[in-house]
């Protein structure tokens, strides 16, 4: 028994002996080494000069955090920084300091993750690349607002882009931003655009926010410390901002319209949890905006955000009421207009990216358009937590609202054309501020009573053209859609600026006509039916002027062709216009391989293709009988028009004759817009077309044709009182000579 205790002495004396050897060798090659400096908070501690941000860290409960392992980079206020800190807030030192208040000083002063100077303006990417050098000015924070009071409600603030499955383990933490030479240098920015953002502060080549950084690239065991002059609280974002500044409680209201509260589980069980309350919590977003403004991270919460923030313009409110009463001047009320107004508003007002004072005026915004303001407009500016704001005394006027589009668009009479242009690039076209154009207004009375109404059941658009007709839904969106863009003229210097007096002709969008006379307004379906459109006083836009029409401009459909048109003309009881175009609509009629006398359509003119008649009148085809170019007595230049007292020879010179008048594939009208040379439907031996060349060598109102002869080739003019005759997607004039076809 003695020999077992003490070998059981032996081997245990043994064992403490050889541990003790391995603990030495352990500790001499992994202990810590002696020149590795202390942790952030003995470091603090052993410096001097920093007892109220110590003081601070401890009552946030940061000690411990702070005083051992870790990865941190924090910017450590001294104690002069803090003793500003105390008479700004008329304290007499940190024991009247809130624990609450010392942890949000503690964790927006702590960025994850040790930087130097010179690494602070590298995107933290995990690999050095090129591109992702002197870019950043932002870090993330520890800090975050969890769960506020918002009238009687738990709140929070969502992290995330609208659309995006809430992650409630993503925090909504705050950024810091910071500035450094490297970085400011590579952004073209300088120490001026510095004092611009913070007035009275003065740029070192190393700030934090508005703090100068007195003391860089202190290295601690668990980070880096850089000492601030400065003790850095949180800053706003734009959302609180916002609420914090009564000058811009108007634009704020609007943003509080579309905010949206939507009860959260998981939020209310982590809140529930750490508060003991039984509070429901509610996740607040703000979706149909471009950016939430009470999201801290942008885009994600990657490394975007160190280089990119949001920004926005925000208008004073007198300015923005005025601007907003002009807005609901039909409407009423926001609850009563279409929802997009409020949300074109608000987003006119920001930007998607980091916008700096000297770009505010150039870059574009999130509807991809320049400010309406100017440089002295701007009032303030500010960076916040997520983004730059910028205080103006003037509002950005959105396209959407400055241009034609806004007199179909924020008017309730208006809004099923509003709905029609939505659907077609006419509203594109619109809303482009430097695209001369006229607006024809079409109210919804007149367009169901045309018969175009929007179906919302199905929904879908469908055409009715009398009660008693059924409603064609399959054509309905297309027949619509050819309506509205005959409403939109292109009129480059304001050719419809009066349409009281005289006559005018323009194209529209899709490259059909409209003409005016004496105060009457027609479409190529408006000369079918014999009707007109009669229109109010003009209204003024920055791209045109729009009128509010009592009708619709009507399009001929495919029942109506170019040759309806053509026998109209010919048949007309006024004889002024019957002899311009009778002697060529008799050839025509008379000719049988050309001519559909049921359908009136002409071989050779599709349905949807566009064209143009050159007719020449019956005193130009009279003498070119006489000249022997077409069947008819030689000595009176009475025509021959039927088949049966023409020779084949005769035949075929009518159909050359016929196919040479018109230009095909292409709309020209007498406004001097479309010199040029343009295929007709005559083809050469070869295939190929024969041309012919419209110029305007003396003003808009005359057009001359030239054909493509060798040989002395002919040149005529127009008769501009008998042009520009409307037809489906075609024009009809009047020229003085045949051509040589």
């Amino acid at each position: 028994m003695k020999r077992s205790i003490h070998g059981f002495l032996c081997f245990l004396s043994f064992t403490i002996l050889f541990s003790a050897c391995q603990k030495k060798d352990w500790d001499e090659y992994y202990g810590r080494p002696a020149s590795l400096a202390p942790p952030i908070y003995q470091q603090l501690q052993a410096k001097g000069g920093f007892t109220n941000i110590l003081a601070v860290i401890e009552k946030a409960g940061y000690k411990d955090i702070l005083g051992k392992a870790g990865s941190w980079t924090f910017f450590a206020p001294n104690d002069a920084a803090f003793q500003k800190y105390f008479q700004d807030r008329g304290i007499s030192g940190v024991n009247e300091i809130t624990a609450e208040e010392a942890g949000r000083i503690t964790r927006y002063s702590l960025i994850f993750n040790p930087y130097r100077k010179d690494q602070l303006s590298n995107l933290q990417a995990g690999i050095a690349l090129p591109e992702y050098e002197n870019v950043a000015y932002r870090r993330q924070t520890a800090y975050y607002d969890f769960v506020v009071d918002e009238n009687g409600k738990k709140v929070v603030g969502s992290g995330q882009q609208s659309g995006v499955v809430y992650d409630p383990k993503i925090d909504n933490n705050k950024y810091l931003p910071y500035f450094t030479s490297a970085f400011m240098a590579d952004q073209g920015l300088t120490a001026s655009d510095y004092t611009t953002l913070y007035p009275g502060k003065t740029f070192t080549g190393f700030n934090v926010a508005d703090a100068a950084v007195v003391e860089a690239d202190l290295p601690a065991e668990n980070g880096m410390i850089h000492v601030v002059d400065k003790v850095l609280t949180p800053l706003l974002n734009a959302e609180q901002y916002l609420a914090s500044k009564p000058e811009y409680s108007v634009f704020k209201s609007l943003l509080d319209r579309l905010a949206t509260y939507t009860e959260n589980t998981a939020l209310t069980r982590r809140y529930n949890v750490l508060s003991g309350s039984n509070d429901k919590v509610y996740l607040k977003t703000y979706p149909g905006l471009s950016f939430a403004p009470n999201n801290e991270n942008f885009i994600n919460v990657g490394v975007v955000g160190q280089f990119q923030s949001w920004s926005m313009a925000v208008p004073t409110n007198q300015k923005l009421q005025t601007f907003i009463d002009d807005l609901l001047q039909y409407y009423g009320t926001f609850e009563a207009a279409p929802p997009s107004v409020l949300i074109n508003l608000i987003n006119s007002h920001m930007w998607l990216g980091t916008v700096w004072p000297r770009a505010i005026i150039d870059a574009p915004n999130a509807q991809l358009q320049v400010a309406t303001f100017d440089a002295t407009n701007v009032i303030e500016n500010k960076v916040l937590s997520n983004a730059n704001f910028y205080g103006i005394n003037e509002v950005h006027e959105a396209d959407v609202f400055r241009t034609l589009y806004r007199h179909a668009y924020l008017n309730p009479a208006y809004s099923l054309m509003t709905q029609a242009l939505n659907g077609t690039d006419a509203r594109i076209s619109l809303m482009s501020p430097n695209l001369k154009q006229t607006l024809i207004l079409f109210n919804n009375t007149d367009l169901k009573a045309a018969g175009y109404d929007y179906d919302a059941d199905r929904p879908g658009w469908f055409f009715q053209p009398t009660p008693a007709a059924a409603k064609d839904y399959p054509n309905g969106q297309a027949l619509i859609n050819r309506l509205v863009q005959t409403s939109v003229l292109l009129t480059p210097n304001g050719e419809f600026n009066n349409v009281t007096t005289g006559e005018g002709v323009a194209e529209t969008v899709h490259g059909e006509y409209v003409k005016y006379k004496d105060g009457k307004l027609y479409g190529s379906g408006n000369i079918v039916d014999n009707t007109f459109v009669t229109v109010g006083a003009p209204l003024v836009s920055i791209n045109g002027v729009a009128y509010q029409g009592s009708g619709v401009l009507k399009y001929a459909d495919n029942t109506q062709s170019l040759g309806s048109a053509l026998e109209k003309l010919a048949l007309s009881t006024d004889v002024n216009v019957r002899t311009k175009f009778s002697h060529f609509y008799d050839y025509l009629r008379n000719s049988p391989t050309l001519w559909n006398n049921t359908t009136k359509k002409i071989f050779g003119v599709d349905d949807g293709v566009f064209y143009t008649g050159l007719i020449p009148t019956n005193a130009a085809i009279e003498i070119a009988v006489k000249a022997g170019k077409l069947p008819g007595d030689l000595i009176t230049g009475i025509p021959r028009f039927t088949q049966a007292s023409q020779s084949a020879a005769e035949k075929d010179a009518v159909i050359k004759f016929i196919n040479y008048a018109i230009v095909s594939k292409t709309t020209v009208a007498v406004d001097g817009k479309k010199a040029g040379t343009y295929q007709t439907l005559l083809k050469t031996g070869a295939g190929d077309s024969r041309l012919v060349t419209l110029s305007f060598p003396t003003s808009s109102t005359t057009m001359e044709v030239t054909d493509d002869a060798a040989v002395a080739p002919v040149t005529t003019t127009t008769n501009y009182t008998f042009s520009n005759n409307l037809a489906n997607r075609s024009l009809i004039h009047s020229i003085n000579q045949v051509l040589k076809f």
